[in-house]
């Protein structure tokens, strides 16, 4: 049997007393479009770091195509493509001359990788000669790519690929990775984006440190173990404070224009949860409001699923 593409075990990471990672475990297999999702501050930086030969885990195992990333790291580096959280090109050099160093640095030419970046790069190449600091998010994101491709690496590490990009080009951006995923390529992303977290085969839930949950993006919902309903009513925050009052209160979040509330009482249906909460929030006043019984998505249960701040302090 081939071995999985990534194979995290019991992984540890602290920098002094701070816990990055506290016995991180999962795998990737070849070919997935695999997703670590979670905020700022979750880990997932740091676990790109390891896997990528670029910092040592304190405890636990890792590999990468089968090879271990601390006694391994030039062949895992020959093999994978990176491309980091902040734009680490040469904004000094131009669009050109930042593919044609990074080529150079895994010995191969661009024109040896032309046919892998160039569904990307032909969207920027007539700006060959524009220096990378004056290119457009956008265009940056679409110039780090290339890079990270153009020695046709066997697996793609991509640590928050979008954030700062406008919806159009993040869009895009996806689009060319399921390109570049039906061609074969493993490539593992994190994402603080829920939207995008839909798109990936299987998705990892990580919160300070710690893996939460590990599925498909539909299945995880499909999970949430308590009755569910959507609140939309006028003067929100007066209707936030009445629903975390209600008796059967487990947790209230506003979503958007929406409130979720999710009721403690396993085993009830969302509708008759629904018709309840309709009759008390009249009776505190809210006639106006609209309350109907929902599916979970991937928000609602991350915030079930996210420990308590002393749970993470542990």
């Amino acid at each position: 049997m081939t071995e999985p593409a990534v194979v995290v075990r019991d992984l540890e990471k602290k920098f002094g007393g701070v816990t990055a990672l506290s016995d991180v475990s999962f795998e990737a297999q070849h070919g997935e479009l695999f997703g670590l999702v979670g905020p700022d501050g979750a880990g997932k930086s740091t676990l790109f770091r390891i896997l990528t030969t670029l910092m040592l885990p304190d405890a636990g195992s890792a590999t990468v195509l089968g090879l271990d990333v601390t006694r391994h790291l030039w062949d895992i580096r020959s093999r994978v493509g990176y491309m980091p959280g902040r734009f680490s090109l040469y904004g000094d050099l131009t669009v050109t001359e930042n593919l044609s160093f990074f080529a150079s640095v895994f010995g191969t030419t661009v024109e040896q990788g032309y046919e892998l970046i160039k569904p990307i790069y032909s969207q920027i190449e007539e700006f060959g000669d524009r220096r990378a600091d004056a290119l457009s998010g956008g265009m940056k994101q679409k110039l780090a790519l290339s890079c990270a491709l153009v020695h046709r690496p066997d697996i793609l590490f991509l640590d928050e690929p979008t954030t700062g990009v406008d919806a159009v080009s993040r869009r895009e951006f996806w689009d060319q990775l399921a390109i570049l995923k039906n061609d074969g390529l493993t490539i593992v992303v994190s994402t603080p984006y829920m939207d995008e977290a839909m798109r990936c085969d299987r998705i990892a839930l990580i919160q300070g440190g710690r893996i939460l949950q590990i599925d498909r993006p539909a299945a995880i919902g499909e999970r949430y173990p308590l009755p569910l309903v959507s609140v939309i009513g006028a003067d929100k925050h007066r209707l936030l404070g009445a629903l975390r009052e209600a008796p059967h209160s487990h947790a209230v979040y506003p979503f958007g224009s929406e409130i979720h509330y999710t009721d403690g009482r396993e085993g009830y249906s969302a509708e008759t949860v629904s018709a309840e909460l309709q009759q008390y929030l009249t009776s505190r006043g809210f006639a106006d409001t609209e309350v109907h019984p929902i599916a979970a998505g991937i928000e609602d249960s991350f915030m079930e699923l996210m420990p308590a701040p002393a749970q993470l302090a542990s």
